[in-house]
């Protein structure tokens, strides 16, 4: 445990005082502008927003400026706001299969309905600093339009009866964890929640684990859109479903091998990840921790990292893990003192024995 902070006042006040003027940096260098960082910073705004649990990129580029480009840090800053708002209901689920997508891209199949959408992304440049600053020219649409609807690739192999089939209706009531803590075992759909406002850096290193053998996973991008979803509700005084806006969201269905088992015949399965933004990264490597955590369900052998639930679950989060590493710190004297007192007392009593042994017993030892 640690002690409270006590005094100090006038020290914690020029302490955010000098915060204060670091965050600004030059008063001669024009200020960051909200519409700036979120037009430019596109990227890092959607994982504060995923991360925040919060669809807010206005809130989440104050967030980013506000912590001086401490992604962490913003994350924590927008979703201790987002527990300020009232909640008026939830939504009905997102129909991503209705997206309208900016990017699509399946590395199973390479003629696939719709066709593949490169869109925006950093795969194919040289990953070479761009010290030009020129204006990039704008694009050319395309002459012909993307369709409003592309079929999900993975309905392809769904056709086949090749691929575990996940029927409308058969996921349990997700808990709001936002509101109920986590117990295990957790469900499925509980783990996804978990996952979604995960820690990008800690999902990637697990979902890298099991791809150096470190779970049964022999993954494969079945397919990758990000685009637009509308958001519906239903009000009860209502009674039927209206359309309150859209989202950008990025989802992402790896197929994995399987071999059988639980009187399951052979068949590819699914991993799954979504995320709100673009999050492509995000995405796939939540799809491969969904997939290594469904160890027990498949009757697969368990004992990686990545398929114990506890352990990923509990260490996902950004907020709860910066927050246990930066406490230690704030002040420990009290207990660190009874720590001190007590070892010094050990290595007293360990001394005194040692001087009170006899000389020919410690004689024999060193000659031993």
């Amino acid at each position: 445990m640690y002690v409270a902070v006590k005094g100090g006042e006038q020290a914690i006040a020029r302490s955010l005082e000098l915060l204060a003027e670091a965050r600004r940096g030059d008063a001669a260098v024009p200020e960051l502008e909200l519409a700036q960082i979120r037009e430019q910073l596109r990227l890092g705004v959607a994982r504060v927003m995923q991360e925040g649990s919060l669809y807010d990129e206005d809130l989440a580029a104050l967030a980013i400026r506000q912590a001086a480009g401490d992604m962490l840090e913003a994350i924590f800053l927008l979703r201790a706001y987002r527990t300020t708002l009232p909640r008026f209901g939830y939504t009905l689920p997102l129909d991503t299969t209705a997206m309208r997508v900016r990017r699509r891209v399946s590395g199973t199949f390479k003629d696939v309905p719709g066709g593949q959408v490169l869109g925006p992304t950093y795969d194919y440049t040289q990953r070479l600093l761009e010290f030009d600053t020129t204006p990039v020219a704008s694009v050319t649409p395309a002459d012909v339009p993307l369709p409003p609807d592309m079929p999900r690739v993975l309905d392809l192999l769904d056709a086949e009866a090749l691929i575990e089939r996940i029927g409308p209706g058969s996921d349990p009531e997700p808990v709001d964890l936002t509101r109920e803590p986590l117990v295990f075992p957790a469900d499925r759909a509980t783990r996804l929640q978990n996952l979604s406002r995960g820690d990008e850096g800690f999902l990637l290193g697990m979902a890298y684990s099991t791809q150096r053998g470190y779970a049964e996973s022999h993954p494969f991008a079945g397919e990758i859109r990000m685009g637009e979803v509308d958001v519906r509700v239903c009000p009860e005084e209502l009674g039927f479903a209206i359309e309150i806006g859209s989202i950008v969201l990025t989802e992402c269905q790896m197929i994995n091998q399987f071999h059988g088992g639980n009187g399951v015949p052979p068949q590819f399965t699914r991993g799954y990840g979504l995320c709100m933004g673009e999050g492509e990264r995000k995405a796939m490597s939540m799809a491969l921790v969904d997939r290594a955590l469904r160890c027990d369900e498949l009757a697969e052998p368990n004992y990686a990292p990545a398929q114990n639930q506890e352990f990923v679950l509990s260490h996902s989060d950004s907020v709860e893990a910066s927050g246990f590493v930066q406490h230690l710190k704030l002040p420990h004297y009290v207990d660190f003192q009874a720590e001190l007192s007590l070892l010094r007392t050990l290595a007293a009593q360990h001394a005194g024995a040692r001087d009170e042994q006899p000389q020919d017993v410690v004689a024999e030892g060193v000659s031993a």
